[in-house]
């Protein structure tokens, strides 16, 4: 992951379209998928899902097992209805590399609808949010700028590799699409969702301290703008 301090947000609209073009005339680069970006509040956090904050590497099958027992009180409580796989069927799932996988690559992710929906309302989620839009994470990065985050806040800009490393015991970046019925914030804020997970004799939640990083195993291409909070910023 390489990081870029800048001066200004124009400064940052500016190394934006650095990577904008060079995209368009790269073959390294998935060409029909847009680029995705996350605002953090404080320029010293690293990227990490919720769920990894709370709870890390958490198999597969126990997170479903949690968010089953919860979902007759959450649909009562909201009135919604999200089907999800019984946990039997997950169970075997967990335990079988190339169903998932070829699922997951695919962007088909069981619960994808109804973990979304939890991830909206704060509960600790392996999915990590992105938005399409610049200002959006911008809003949120500024908006949420921590008294800690010793003046300079982060926005991530992610895109996919044409040709990404993929195989059992080593972690994958699974990407899942724009297209899911959940919160009206969802849509709102362009939000994407991605998954950082492994499989070592059955399926686990995985951190993405390195999948970012240059080398074989490499996932993704990702670059960590950090910027002034008194920058002159107007998005």
């Amino acid at each position: 992951m390489e990081e870029i301090n800048v001066a200004t947000w124009e400064e940052f609209l500016g190394g934006l379209e650095e990577i904008r073009n060079e995209r368009t005339s790269s073959t390294d680069y998935v060409q029909d998928c847009p680029l995705l970006f996350r605002g953090q509040g404080n320029s010293c956090w690293q990227l990490s899902a919720t769920l990894e904050r709370t709870r890390e590497r958490i198999l597969y099958r126990d997170y479903f097992r949690i968010i089953g027992k919860i979902r007759p009180q959450i649909e009562s409580l909201v009135g919604g209805d999200w089907p999800i796989p019984p946990y039997p069927e997950v169970e075997r799932l967990a335990k079988t590399y190339d169903e998932l996988d070829m699922r997951f690559w695919a962007g088909d992710f069981p619960a994808y609808a109804y973990m979304a929906y939890l991830r909206q309302h704060g509960f600790p989620s392996p999915l990590l949010d992105w938005t399409q839009s610049p200002y959006v994470a911008g809003y949120f990065a500024f908006a949420k700028a921590c008294q800690e985050a010793h003046g300079r806040v982060s926005i991530f800009v992610l895109r996919q590799r044409s040709f990404k490393p993929s195989g059992n015991q080593m972690d994958v970046v699974y990407f899942f699409g724009p297209y899911v019925k959940t919160h009206r914030r969802h849509v709102l804020q362009q939000s994407q969702y991605t998954a950082c997970l492994s499989f070592h004799d059955e399926w686990r939640f995985e951190s993405y301290a390195s999948v970012f990083e240059k080398g074989h195993r490499q996932q993704a291409f990702c670059w960590k703008f950090t910027i002034p909070v008194l920058s002159d910023r107007r998005f």
